[in-house]
């Protein structure tokens, strides 16, 4: 942990004691833990409250459901083992506190005064310390004035203890050199990719033989995922649209419900600059005529950009009284002033979209289908409950769909399998939770359609069969025997690329890449090519392996961590994350030690009584 000036974590500790009491958070009362019961454990000559353990169990439920915006019930926090954790801060604060009194570090009567009386929360309103107003507070805590003040002597000495521990506590500066050596450094190399283009005889054509040979030698490529076979049916909405007939007079209707939508007056792509009174308007317009400025100008002036006047498209009578001369303007033009809801205005037409007009004729596929598909929908939801309620009559799946017009399927799903119905979410989801012991009941897809599903059994984690890896068997052994004689060929140029030739000797095209960094990234190499680039000797040639490709790479140099800025920054980060980290170590190992010095006794039914507290 970091070092601390004397005295401010007991400060900190006091404000964070008082705040609880002051907003009635400070435990269960003196009627909450009622009994004989006063700790609930001890360790070394150091008791732990059971007030404390109940305020601090109490305090960390309210910080999680403070971060999850959910109730924390009892019985979750200690699933989680919240409680354990409570107790483990408290009695390794114990511990410190029985090792601060074994080595005799406490504070005296006057520094333990100037706390108290720097504490905001104990002074009145002039600013000065209020005697009553802290025994008040400590009234509402629930504490005695011996108590708190014998809370504050320790919570300082356990400070004094901690900083003494950790201050001066460095990493050597050696480890944070080595640190940013290897995050600085950089290395400049050449690569080259060879293709299957660059073999000098094409790929033979592979047997029987080859093939069953390679399936054999490489069954983890063909494994199949952990799958559960299936029979299910299916009815979606689309299947009913062609028994659906739409009378004449519904579509009419509709037709004449979007009539704004099949009939659309002639409109105007505009924009408006609207002005705080005539004088203004007759001004910018003189400038447009007379001094050649331009709309855009003006719209400057104004301190507005020409999102900011844009209107969209806009019909006559939604302009009002300046419709008429809008749309008797040409695209490009500017007119006004004219008259608007917001006071004078310019308006500039930035385009004309012509009168939309559709007939009913035209219409009548658009709403037959519209009216089919939204009528088949509800209709599949009624039929829903009636054959939920058939299944849960004992019907089975191959009955429901011979005698309704519920498809009948079977398939093998695994997690990711997205064919037919297995695409819909909803089905996948009640696939991964089924299981032998389930009846088939109707769930929903999201497109209005219902399905329903049994398991037939599950299959383990295996190999598919040569027959139905065929194909990617032949792929992949093709694939194989490409990068093999890639690497044979690549093979062949390391001697003369190691000894000086330069890759446009060999007729390769080399890429040369300067001041590459642990993060860089070339495009189109592996994950693992930066990393395989830096642990390479200077002038050595090392073969990558890449899609179905092979690189050639040779290490040019290596670039240690110059002295910039950016490595200056980064070895401070680093000094201070290690100085941290260090100090953090040596003290959760010193608390360690203490504790198993100390001894610690926990008096289960003193926990038990807590507990019972929480709902």
């Amino acid at each position: 942990m970091a070092e601390k000036k004397k005295g401010g974590s007991g400060r900190i500790f006091v404000w964070i004691a008082v705040g609880l009491a002051m907003l009635g958070l400070g435990g269960f009362g003196a009627s909450g833990l009622s009994g004989t019961l006063r700790t609930v454990g001890s360790v070394g000559d150091k008791h732990i409250d059971v007030q404390q353990y109940a305020n601090r169990l109490g305090q960390e439920i309210r910080a999680v459901e403070a971060q999850t915006g959910q109730s924390l019930p009892f019985a979750r926090a200690q699933e989680i083992g919240l409680d354990q954790a409570v107790l483990q801060q408290l009695i390794t604060t114990r511990a410190l506190d029985h090792e601060a009194t074994q080595l005799g570090i406490s504070i005296g009567d006057e520094t333990l005064r100037d706390q108290i009386v720097e504490i905001p929360a104990f002074q009145g309103v002039n600013g000065e310390f209020d005697r009553e107003g802290y025994a008040f507070a400590l009234e509402r805590s629930g504490q005695s004035e011996a108590d708190f003040e014998n809370g504050l002597r320790e919570e300082t000495a356990r400070t004094l203890l901690q900083g003494a521990l950790v201050s001066g506590v460095v990493m050597p500066d050696t480890y944070t050199d080595t640190l940013v050596n290897f995050f600085g450094e950089s290395r400049n190399f050449t690569w080259a990719r060879l293709v299957a283009g660059d073999l000098e005889t094409p790929l033979a054509e592979p047997t029987e033989a080859d093939l069953k040979a390679y399936y054999e030698a490489n069954l983890d490529q063909f494994m199949l995922e952990e799958t559960k076979q299936l029979t299910y049916v299916e009815l979606t909405p689309d299947s009913l649209i062609g028994e659906i007939e739409i009378p004449d007079e519904d579509m009419r209707a509709e037709f004449a419900a979007r009539a704004d939508e099949y009939n659309r007056p002639e409109r105007r792509l505009i924009e408006r600059l609207v002005f705080l009174d005539q004088a203004s308007a007759d001004q910018a317009v003189a400038a447009l005529e007379v001094n050649g400025t331009t709309f855009e100008a003006l719209v400057e002036e104004r301190g507005l950009t020409l999102e900011d006047v844009d209107m969209g498209d806009n019909d006559r009578l939604s302009l009002d009284a300046a419709g008429e001369a809008v749309f008797g303007a040409d695209v490009g033009d500017v007119v006004g002033p004219l008259p608007s809801a917001l006071g004078p205005a310019l308006f500039r037409v930035n385009g004309i979209l012509p009168a939309q007009i559709t007939t009913f004729e035209q219409a009548t596929p658009q709403l037959q289908e519209y009216l089919a598909s939204d009528r088949a929908r509800r209709m599949v939801e009624r039929l829903a409950q009636d054959y939920d309620d058939m299944l849960a009559g004992g019907a089975t799946l191959e009955e429901l769909a011979a005698e309704t017009d519920m498809v009948l399927g079977e398939m093998e799903w695994y997690e990711g399998y997205g064919d037919g119905i297995a695409a819909y979410a909803d089905f996948g989801e009640t696939a991964a939770a089924l299981t032998a012991s389930d009846f088939p009941k109707i769930g929903n897809l999201d497109d209005g359609g219902i399905f329903a599903m049994r398991l037939n059994g599950e299959l383990p984690v295996r190999a598919a069969t040569f027959e139905k890896s065929r194909d990617q068997v032949r792929s992949n052994w093709q694939a194989s025997q490409v990068e093999d004689r890639l690497r044979a060929l690549a093979e062949t140029y390391l001697p003369q690329l190691e000894s000086g030739t330069e890759f446009a000797g060999l007729g390769l095209t080399g890429v040369e890449e300067t001041d590459q960094n642990r993060q860089g990234f070339i495009g189109g190499t592996p994950p693992s090519f930066m990393a395989d680039v830096f642990k390479m000797e200077v002038g050595k040639v090392a073969i990558v392996d890449s899609f179905g490709t092979v690189l050639v790479v040779r290490l040019d140099a290596i670039n240690p961590a110059g002295d910039n800025p950016e490595v200056a920054a980064l070895a401070t980060q680093l000094q201070e994350q290690v100085n941290q980290q260090l100090a953090q170590d040596v003290f959760n190992a010193y608390a360690q030690d203490t504790v198993l010095r100390a001894g610690q006794n926990i008096d289960p039914r003193a926990l038990a009584a807590v507990h019972v507290n929480f709902p």
